[in-house]
């Protein structure tokens, strides 16, 4: 057995939080809050389909105020939308609203949920969406949401009886719901989730109504309210010194990726749920009515809930630990129970009361922030009881790196102890990533085949250690996550997951490489070493047609964290050609080919993501006019890296910058998109951007909402009104309405092929109104629908070009579209 360097501190631990990582250390009344949970044996699931949807005002009442145990379940991540605070897309935008939604839900007092199905961008109808998504597949991972988490009470936020009139994601969740609710307790319906889950059946499920489904108040107040019940949301909890609308509103200003920060109310606020199936509760202020939610609902539970709800009543806010004895003789109770569903549910809530209250502070923390397998890594714990009740650490357990040592150590009022342990990461750890990536899956569907994985919001860490506590002689179980903390002189103490990465990873900068400048580019291959003495080659796998030079390059990185950029030369075919190419880096024999991706954002927790390292490469056949092009940042986009590319030079104008003079040496302006809706600025300049235009200049406006529009009467020299039109077939027929224009010929000829491949969508807030000065370019349609003609509208304003496009050339460019770029080009070069 390995001798513990035992170290004995007395110093009192900073309680002040300041990062979204921290550990949480609750006060009296957090704890008693807790236990006042702890003895509501009722669950709420609300469903919707992606981050923001939830009604965090509902959430946070069931949570808080009912103090139901209450969950979201968000059929996708996001993964489709935009990203107000950075460049990351698509998948990578999935993780960060993952993390926002939990940060939410740590908010709000909820739990998080998902299915398998990827946000694959806006849809109108729900046939659509269900094909995509493959129905079957997206309804077992509802079934199976509702089996796991054993809802009494569903709420859905959308309206399932009305496809067509709002996303075809919404109405789908709801669809999806509904037919669930009926399926559930079948034994014959998705038979292979019954090894880990038993059937269940909801009691109720509710739709979230309110005005705005009826069209105005004065339908509302007109409907039929027989099944609805309401609640008031706007309850204030003087423990907090918050309403529950505040609560709500800090909860749902954690989506800062979508920009939803929300200010705080007070006062009445009601909140509508119409019966859909089940029972209507007779109380109509209770959805609980009818169901019991003490522990009389379980066998063994009255013995349970004798002493627990005297340890609510008789709670002493001075000395949260007078009630650890009671709390423990509770626990063992708990861990008799029959019902395996409420046992695990209440052994963890009432294992995290017990620590609470006797101050039990457990930690155990890497001296790197990550390591490989294989390697070995040093723990530092922290191990400290705040009271006077009996505790003794038995004994440390961290599997993934094969120690388990026992310490036998009473630990004191307040006086910590300190371990420091060593081992090695057991080879069959998997690299830190999110599970959901880890291979690679279809437009509507991520590839998860663990059952036991899906829906669950996160990658479960496997470097965890085990706190073994003896209190009053019962043991019970504390599992921490191994993490890496440092002190930021601004922002002091400050955590991140430890994390297991590859040996050695390999990126390269750009994710599309545009040839239209020459045959042959650079490619810089960034490699980076997770362990120390690595030596080896790296390779550059390629399409067929294209030449590298050199075939390989010999490296050697000595140190851990080491970086190297090798470079090769791709050559392109003559031809237009398309393909991707992959570092392939080799280490006595083994290929390494991933890339470690790092996320880290204050908001939320530092997140590492290993995928396959991959670039696109096109050679394009492009030509072009005009050379220094300004840009104006909206919302986030890659829009001016893409237009380096293909060999613009551009310059980011701020706002507070625009003038006359400072547009004046520039051969185009092209403002980001939703920038109308983001920077206030715009709304004091745009008379110089017009001016600008009237001089002849080239203005390209790429996509704002109708919403939240900062600058409303002269967003174009003339009269020109944006709408929700949008067209979300990325492959709907174009039609080249313009045929002689010169966007459409000059320097390139733009025809239909260059439509093809286009990826999520057309376009989206195309104009719906515009006066004649407008040439509205091309037309397309959804299926079903009337021809949508405001995509690109351009207008000879002066001496120059005011062009208007809700094409998306944001998510074209990312995925190297020709047909985008050329197009883009043209509109560069207008009036040259």
């Amino acid at each position: 057995m390995r001798k513990l360097l035992v170290v004995i501190t007395f110093s009192l631990l900073s309680v002040q939080i300041t990062e979204a990582q921290q550990p949480k250390k609750p006060n009296s009344v957090e704890i008693h809050e807790a236990i006042k949970k702890l003895n509501f044996l009722g669950s709420v699931l609300y469903v919707a389909a992606h981050p923001d949807d939830e009604n965090t005002r509902l959430i946070s009442y069931m949570s808080n105020q009912v103090k139901a145990r209450t969950a979201y379940l968000s059929l996708t991540r996001g993964d489709g939308g935009q990203n107000l605070i950075g460049p990351e897309i698509r998948e990578l935008l999935g993780v960060i609203r993952t993390q926002e939604l939990l940060a939410a839900r740590n908010t709000d007092g909820g739990e998080q949920m998902f299915t398998r199905a990827n946000d694959f961008g806006y849809s109108k109808h729900p046939d659509e969406t269900l094909a995509i998504w493959d129905k079957k597949e997206v309804l077992n991972d509802v079934v199976w949401a509702i089996r796991k988490f054993q809802p009494d009470v569903i709420i859905n936020r959308f309206n399932h009886r009305t496809p067509g009139s709002t996303h075809g994601h919404h109405t789908s969740s709801a669809m999806l719901s509904v037919e669930a609710f009926d399926m559930v307790a079948d034994k014959n319906v998705y038979p292979e989730q019954l090894k880990y889950v038993n059937t269940w059946q909801p009691k109720r499920l509710f739709f979230n109504t309110s005005w705005w489904f009826y069209g105005s108040r004065e339908k509302f107040e007109k409907a039929d309210k027989s099944k609805f019940l309401e609640f008031d949301t706007g309850v204030y909890y003087p423990d907090l010194g918050l309403s529950n609308s505040e609560i709500a509103s800090l909860s749902r200003s954690q989506h800062k990726s979508q920009g939803f920060g929300s200010t705080g109310t007070r006062g009445t606020q009601t909140e509508y749920i119409e019966l859909i199936k089940g029972d209507l509760p007779e109380d109509k202020t209770n959805v609980f009515d009818g169901i019991d939610t003490s522990w009389n609902r379980v066998k063994g539970g009255k013995e349970i809930g004798d002493i627990l709800y005297e340890v609510e009543k008789n709670f002493d806010f001075k000395n949260p630990s007078a009630s650890v004895n009671q709390l423990v003789k509770a626990y063992q109770l708990i861990q008799q129970l029959e019902d395996t569903h409420w046992k695990a549910i209440k052994t963890k809530e009432i294992k995290d009361i017990i620590a609470a209250t006797t101050g039990l502070y457990l930690e155990a923390v890497a001296t790197e922030p990550y390591t490989t397998k294989d390697s070995e890594v040093t723990i530092k714990i922290e191990a400290i009881n705040r009271s006077d009740a009996s505790i003794r650490l038995k004994s440390i357990d961290i599997s993934a790196i094969g120690v388990s040592e026992n310490a036998e150590t009473v630990l004191d009022n307040n006086k910590g102890k300190n371990y420091e342990l060593k081992g090695k990461i057991i080879s069959s750890t998997k690299n830190t990533t999110p599970y959901w990536l880890n291979s690679k899956g279809t437009l509507g569907m991520y590839n998860v085949t663990d059952q036991k994985l899906i829906g669950t919001p996160e990658t479960k860490h496997q470097t965890e250690a085990i706190f073994n506590i003896e209190i009053n002689g019962t043991i019970i179980p504390y599992k921490k996550d191994i993490v890496y903390k440092t002190n930021d002189p601004v922002k002091g103490e400050v955590y991140k997951p430890f994390e297991v990465i590859p040996a050695i990873s390999a990126s390269i900068k750009d994710k599309v490489i545009i040839y239209a400048n020459g045959p042959a580019k650079e490619i810089p291959v960034t490699i980076k070493a997770g362990e120390s003495n690595l030596t080896g080659t790296v390779s550059l796998k390629h399409p067929e047609g294209w030449q590298v030079s050199p075939q390989k390059i010999d490296f050697s990185l000595a140190q851990k964290g080491e970086e190297k950029t090798l470079v090769f030369t791709l050559t392109a075919p003559k031809n237009q050609s398309e393909g991707y190419i992959s570092p392939q880096i080799n280490i006595k024999g083994k290929i390494y080919s991933d890339e470690v991706i790092t996320i880290d954002y204050d908001h939320i927790p530092f997140q590492t993501v290993v995928l396959p390292s991959e670039t696109k490469v096109v050679r394009l056949d492009i030509q072009k006019k005009g050379q220094n092009i300004g840009y104006i940042e909206g919302a986030g986009d890659v829009v001016p890296e893409s237009l380096q590319q293909i060999g613009y030079k551009v310059t980011t104008i701020t706002p507070e910058s625009i003038s006359e003079e400072t547009l004046q040496p520039f051969d185009a302006i092209v403002v980001g998109i939703r920038a109308y809706n983001t920077v206030d600025e715009l709304k004091f300049r745009q008379k110089y951007l017009l001016e600008y235009v009237k001089n002849g200049g080239n203005l390209i406006i790429q996509y704002n909402t109708n919403r939240r529009l900062k600058v409303q009467d002269n967003l174009g020299p003339y009269p020109l009104k944006l709408s929700r039109d949008r067209v979300t077939d990325e492959n709907a027929t174009v039609k080249l309405l313009a045929s002689d224009h010169p966007v459409l010929n000059t320097p390139n000829k733009i025809t239909n092929k260059d439509f093809d491949g286009w990826v999520q969508e057309r376009g989206l807030y195309f104009p719906g109104e515009w006066s004649k000065e407008y040439v509205p370019i091309i037309a397309a349609n959804d299926k079903g629908e009337s021809e949508k003609k405001g995509a690109l509208l351009i207008a000879k304003y002066g001496k120059g070009y005011y062009v208007y496009t809700g094409l998306s050339f944001f998510r074209e460019f990312p995925a190297g579209v020709s047909g985008a770029y050329r197009l883009f080009a043209n509109m560069l070069s207008l009036g040259k």
